[in-house]
């Protein structure tokens, strides 16, 4: 057993209880102990929680070894997530202490039920605390929500060896040539998702505008190819991006196998950072060719070099190393916190990205407690709002070589990073020359987000109390205020999709978005739709309660019911939720469309009432109309991008259109060739697509139909 794992040191374990004394401890710590003479000393110190004998009896019995553990309440959530070098005492230190009416007090009378997992070290608690952070959403933990993913830049296909001289002297006079392989020649091109061992991966980028400003770069310096394979399998003559010096032209035989893999190569030094390595080796290949008299291709190296010094020159790097580097700068303030992560990859600077956590005052007081009543030197929350996000950002994206911040990183945590990656991890929090610069840029910007996200709160809360005023909602806890909007989206009746967004403690959110299917109705009937997914969504929640009820527990918080229900609709839309309410048993008071005005103008929308109160006109200067026209354009917005994406795979099968009726390999291939990919075959009229070889005038409106 490692170091980490053994027990500390500094304080003994107390010796496992027996059954009977573990009850006897059960018992006085739930009965409040009086002064001895039995006389009252003061007044009366808050009496610990009452728990249940099976849990404390658990407590007592738990190892001295490195773990996590996990508290949840009554019915089923989880509270906290913690480490702990020392499972006992860490542990029963929440138990066997009165904390009275602190943080860890309040979430200690919670504690319904224990669960703990026991780890070979420290390294190992640590990462396994923040996976379930990530995966359970704790109340009392720091949470950093992973909203998207990371871009990444694509080189497809590891490639073939290039064919010999041997072999290509083998092939007969006059015969033709087989076309080019798309395999044999790397494509460039943007991606997000889940790696795959078979192509090659850089990044990952902050945001998609830096990967696709990279992607032109190399289109401008190594001129990759970046069209489909599909495309490059059916191209006759070049495209566009040849003509303009954009692509080498592969697709149609303007460049061997052999120059194509070696301007890749120099693509993938840049992409590394070893811009100095591809320039003297491009630097030694110019004169190898200028001494042949081959100025043709000594010209283009020469463009090459001179490009790439530029975009070197651009970034103005100057940091003696080529080595990627994360910048993560902390700033808190008004009770809220924002992490600036820039990147640098291959001694460019791609970028930043903020991230806001969530619980984090009731995280950080509790935490502070807990490490007070172990005797530990508390950290501050700017480190550790660091720690938190260094440890859950890292456990799902790759891990540069340094990495620089505005508060020290702890060093168990640079431990288990590098356990995990299985080499080096440094973090400087001090340092010079360009790092000192680029650190000095993300503080900035932390600054610039959180002043931005204040602000943005701030209007959001006067928008909900002017909303809660003007509909007579209560106001006295208006973060608890909910409301859900619903929308109905579809074209002609094809792929009706509805919409559930979801506005809560001042903000969306999109966690709790819901998309429905409509399937079973007219098409194009929007009060069917609308029926069917008030339906769904408030009878599944209704059985949640009674279900909840039946059991004797508490209604769990998914099952929440909203406070107020928008539609987007008017007096129509209004009726048909009113009858489902009513059916359900739940309040139609709590139904408002939100109809368009006078000529569907933004701000003249009016407000319908399903109790049957008058329209109300808020004013397009109305803060309330402001927040109720944001969460129905979200609304708007979740439900047409939903449709868009089933409409396409109904359309097209995932861009697939040879599943259109009549359409086989062959006459795809006529048809990409003609229009140059999926997207040209979509922009052209049935009178272009009839021109086609093989495509009658009947087909071509069939394929028009399928595609619009």
């Amino acid at each position: 057993m490692s170091d980490s794992a053994q027990p500390e040191t500094n304080a003994p374990a107390p010796a496992p209880q027996a059954p009977e004394e573990a009850d006897a401890a059960a018992a006085a710590a739930t009965v409040p102990q009086a002064g001895g003479d039995g006389v009252d000393d003061g007044p009366a110190k808050p009496a610990r929680p009452a728990h249940a004998p099976a849990l404390l009896a658990q407590v007592a019995a738990l190892p001295p070894l490195p773990g996590v553990y996990r508290y949840l309440d009554a019915s089923g959530q989880v509270l906290y997530v913690g480490k702990a070098r020392n499972l006992k005492k860490r542990v029963s230190s929440y138990f066997h202490k009165n904390h009275g009416g602190t943080r860890i007090g309040h979430m200690v009378s919670k504690i319904a039920r224990l669960e703990t997992t026991v780890v070979r070290s420290e390294a190992e608690a640590l990462i396994l605390e923040n996976n379930l952070i990530k995966q359970l959403g704790p109340k009392y933990n720091i949470l950093f929500r992973d909203d998207k993913s990371y871009p990444y830049l694509k080189l497809s296909g590891a490639g073939r060896a290039p064919a010999s001289a041997t072999a290509a002297a083998a092939v007969q006079p006059g015969a033709v040539p087989s076309p080019p392989d798309p395999a044999d020649f790397a494509r460039v091109a943007y991606y997000r998702g889940a790696v795959d061992k078979r192509h090659r991966y850089f990044g990952p980028y902050p945001n998609a505008w830096a990967v696709k400003e990279t992607i032109q770069l190399l289109q401008k310096v190594f001129r990759l190819r970046t069209c489909e394979d599909t495309v490059f399998a059916n191209r006759t003559r070049p495209c566009l991006l040849y003509q303009i010096k954009r692509c080498l032209g592969p697709c149609v035989g303007a460049i061997g196998q052999g120059d194509y893999a070696a301007s890749v190569r120099d693509a993938e030094q840049f992409l590394r950072g070893q811009t100095q390595t591809l320039l003297q080796e491009m630097e030694a290949r110019m004169l190898a060719h200028a001494a042949k008299l081959e100025f043709e291709q000594a010209a283009a190296l020469r463009n090459q070099i001179i490009s790439i010094a530029s975009v070197l020159h651009q970034q103005a790097v100057e940091v003696g190393s080529d080595a990627d580097v994360d910048i993560l700068a902390v700033k808190v303030q008004g009770g809220r916190a924002c992490v600036n992560l820039a990147m640098v990859r291959g001694g460019r600077h791609l970028g930043d990205r903020a991230y806001f956590p969530s619980h984090l005052e009731e995280a950080h007081g509790l935490r502070a407690e807990a490490e007070s009543a172990d005797g530990q030197s508390a950290m501050s929350v700017q480190a550790r709002v660091l720690d938190a996000f260094v440890a859950q950002h890292y456990l799902g994206v790759p891990v540069p070589a340094q990495i620089i911040t505005s508060e020290p990183v702890s060093a168990e945590l640079l431990q288990a990073l590098c356990d995990q990656v299985e080499s080096r991890v440094t973090a400087t929090w001090h340092p010079r020359g360009q790092r000192r610069v680029w650190l000095d840029m993300a503080r900035r910007n932390a600054e610039l987000q959180l002043a931005r996200l204040l602000a943005q709160e701030g209007s959001q809360r006067a928008r909900t109390l002017a909303l809660a005023e003007a509909l007579d909602l209560p106001a006295d806890d208006l973060e608890r205020l909910r409301i859900e909007c619903f929308d109905i989206s579809h074209t002609a009746g094809e792929s009706t999709q509805a919409s559930c967004v979801v506005f809560e403690a001042y903000r969306m959110r999109p966690g709790e978005y819901r998309r429905f299917k409509i399937e079973g109705i007219t098409p194009g009937d929007d009060y069917a739709a609308m029926r069917q997914v008030l339906e769904r969504r408030y009878g599944r929640l209704l059985q949640a309660q009674r279900a909840a009820q039946d059991a004797g527990g508490p209604v769990p918080a998914n099952a929440r019911l909203p406070d107020l229900v928008l539609i987007d609709g008017g007096r129509g839309q209004v009726a048909v939720a009113r009858e489902v309410f009513g059916q359900l048993g739940l309040d139609i008071a709590l139904i408002v469309g939100v109809e368009k005005g006078e000529g569907r103008k933004v701000g003249l929308e009016e407000l319908v009432f399903a109790d049957g109160r008058a329209k109300v006109r808020l004013g397009h200067d109305s803060a309330a109309l402001m927040l109720v026209a944001q969460i129905r354009d979200e609304a708007h917005r979740f439900a047409i991008t939903g449709m868009r994406a089933a409409r396409a795979k109904v359309r097209v099968g995932g861009s697939k259109i040879e599943e259109i009726p009549g359409i086989g390999p062959r006459k795809r291939a006529r048809l990409l060739q003609r229009f140059g990919g999926v997207r040209g075959v979509q922009a052209a009229s049935a009178n272009d697509l009839a021109s086609v070889e093989g495509i009658s005038r009947e087909l071509a409106e069939t394929i028009y139909r399928a595609l619009h």
